[in-house]
């Protein structure tokens, strides 16, 4: 499976999803402890509205997305995702009010429902081999199952050394 990685291409826009991959699971867990330091004891409620915008975002802005990521310049679109990405997760450590968040969160996914679908139709451009592209599918699976697992212990052991505003700055 790891074959494919022997393709330059491929390496490079796996290696980019990995980092987005930790970088959202890193923002994850900063916005658990965000919402804690914004609303105190309702950060439960804060944190599964921002959830579920979450969701809404992903479901809502990735089938649109869907549509005409055939009619975009990939490498561009995917490298503005990812900057995109980053300046929210940026913005996200300067917020103070709950709607802020309830903002952010949605156009953080979005930047993400929007990336998905352009990353996983560029790997048939970059492995054309049936059997490469299983691999490279496969790799990417696993990289989104993995982050679910580093994700939290990297911010765990981060959070002993630094602030959880800093987590937004690692994502």
């Amino acid at each position: 499976m790891l074959g494919v990685l022997s393709n330059r291409t491929y390496r490079h826009l796996f290696l980019a999803q990995v980092i987005a991959l930790v970088g959202t699971g890193l923002a994850t867990v900063a916005l658990g402890l965000l919402a804690y330091d914004i609303a105190g004891a309702d950060a439960g409620a804060v944190l599964g509205g921002a959830l579920a915008i979450k969701m809404v975002a992903y479901i809502g802005v990735g089938p649109i997305v869907n549509v005409f990521v055939d009619r975009l310049p990939r490498r561009a679109f995917l490298v503005a995702m990812d900057m995109v990405r980053a300046a929210i997760a940026l913005a996200l450590s300067f917020v103070t009010e709950i709607w802020q968040i309830y903002v952010l969160i949605f156009l953080l996914q979005s930047a993400s429902a929007a990336f998905t679908p352009t990353f996983q139709a560029a790997i048939p451009d970059i492995l054309p081999d049936e059997k490469d592209y299983t691999r490279a599918l496969s790799l990417s699976r696993l990289a989104y199952d993995l982050e679910s697992l580093v994700s939290p212990t990297l911010a765990a052991a981060l959070l002993t050394l630094i602030s959880f505003h800093w987590l937004f700055g690692g994502t």
